[in-house]
């Protein structure tokens, strides 16, 4: 049986004893109906993970006993900062949690001329957390020790208009099914990798233009026209498997 992993959001050293916080405890006690003795992974999103056991469970929480470091991480050498626009409902959620899976290094929300949502104040909010807790869970099972960083979401527009980053070092990216060619047509990044991707209706033609005047590229993954949440994640999966860690 796997280990299950656990993300607390606390400081994580061998001989410790910390208390798992309310999305650990339902997981592990409510959910997978673990008993004092069993073994953990713990991590705390800022690399590295470490063994457990868990030592005491009461009505409203239980407590883990930190035992040892644990070797290994699985981060991408190729770090991708996908700027996504919101979609609707479930697809934001399945973006999210795939792009982790994929290795994505940092994620930037933006709400985009067409993307038909709007939120606000505490539904913003609220649904900022939500998809945090996304990451979080994304985290947990792909094997991730290294939370993703996730952004606020601002306007597409604001956020374009922030100054550009050093071009000579960096790769800007904007999907364009019209773009004159593809992934394979660049010269390999040496530094980061910005990703555009456009909501169901796609970005209209004064964002295109102003993503353009800020260094992005348009290229094509090919013939079809793909969805919003598959053209980021098909998007990240080619760039893994040209110059990430996809062997």
């Amino acid at each position: 049986m796997r280990i299950p992993r656990l993300h607390l959001s606390t400081a994580l050293t061998v001989g410790a004893t910390v208390p798992l916080d309310d999305n650990a405890f339902h997981h592990a006690v409510r959910v997978l109906r673990l008993e004092t003795g069993a073994a953990l992974v713990l991590f705390n999103g800022a690399g590295g993970a470490f063994a457990a056991t868990l030592t005491d469970i009461g009505k409203r929480g239980a407590w883990a006993q930190v035992t040892a470091t644990l070797p290994g991480e699985v981060e991408s050498p190729l770090p991708v900062v996908l700027v996504q626009g919101v979609s609707r409902g479930e697809k934001m959620d399945y973006t999210l949690q795939k792009a982790v899976e994929l290795g994505v290094a940092a994620i930037q929300p933006v709400f985009t001329e067409r993307g038909g949502v709007g939120l606000s104040g505490e539904r913003l909010e609220r649904k900022y957390q939500h998809w945090q807790g996304i990451v979080i869970g994304a985290c947990q099972q792909c094997g991730r020790n290294r939370l993703p960083a996730l952004h606020q979401p601002v306007a597409l527009a604001a956020w374009l208009a922030q100054p550009a980053v050093d071009t000579t070092t960096s790769l800007r990216l904007l999907l364009d099914p019209q773009a004159a060619c593809g992934l394979r047509g660049l010269q390999p990044p040496t530094g980061a990798v910005t990703l555009l991707i456009g909501p169901e209706g796609g970005l209209s033609p004064a964002e295109i233009a102003q993503a353009q005047r800020q260094g992005f590229t348009g290229v094509r993954l090919g013939p079809r026209i793909l969805r919003t949440e598959t053209a980021g994640l098909a998007a990240l999966a080619a760039l893994q498997a040209l110059w990430g860690d996809w062997d």
